[in-house]
């Protein structure tokens, strides 16, 4: 037996039907109640509704990779979206992303005066070590080629560089490639995971990423 649910596109109903509430997705772990958060099923309708109902989303956020990685770099870890992105723009504006990387100095400068997000004004709080980060990153991106032929791949070159961990890597492999073999995990998703049941308990994103990270696509190829 199968449960159905319904997604409004327009004028237009269209149906989905999954799997029954008491089935496995995997072992030990039921499908659930499509309205029952936060169960696997649930998660299902709301990814499948989202693709009925918005166009393909791009998750792009620069031109370039050495683009990308700066506002993945500059964001993140506690920095406000707007902030990050306030940031990279300003970057940009200042040529850190076109052929010759700028010096750690140049980047430490820029990043240290009042930032624009539009509301309002404000200072980057982590300025010194995200300059020497993006210092490194570019260095890097000027002299190597990365490897494209893979989310995976981008994701462990990209961790070779200081202050890059496997989340911030994971996200710039995942909007540059829109790849589906690496997984973006926090520890929102860690929880959202505990409770749907296909993250154990003694796992950590932090100790533990890509052990977490294996399940998650599992999970979503399941």
């Amino acid at each position: 037996m199968t449960q159905r649910g319904a997604v409004f596109v327009g004028p237009t109903i269209i149906h989905l039907d999954f799997p029954a509430p008491d089935q496995d997705i995997l072992p030990g772990v039921k499908w659930g109640h499509i309205e029952a958060f936060p169960s696997p099923a649930y998660w299902a309708y709301q990814v499948l509704a989202r693709r009925l109902e918005i166009n393909t989303v791009n998750y792009k956020l620069g031109h370039t990779l050495k683009e990308e990685v700066g506002a993945c770099l500059l964001g993140g870890h506690g920095i406000p979206a707007a902030i990050g992105i306030a940031a990279f723009k300003l970057l940009k504006s200042y040529g850190a992303f076109e052929a010759s990387p700028p010096s750690e100095g140049d980047l430490y400068e820029w990043l240290s005066q009042p930032i624009n997000t539009g509301d309002k004004s404000v200072l980057y709080r982590f300025a010194k070590q995200k300059a020497r980060y993006l210092a490194a990153a570019l260095n890097k991106l000027d002299v190597e080629v990365p490897p494209l032929e893979s989310g995976r791949q981008l994701r462990d070159w990209l961790t070779t560089i200081p202050g890059i961990g496997y989340k911030t890597a994971s996200w710039i492999a995942r909007n540059w490639l829109n790849a589906d073999d690496i997984a973006i995990l926090d520890i929102h998703i860690l929880r959202a995971g505990l409770l749907a049941g296909f993250f154990p308990k003694d796992l950590t994103v932090e100790r533990d990423y890509l052990k977490l990270e294996q399940l998650f696509i599992q999970f979503s190829k399941s």
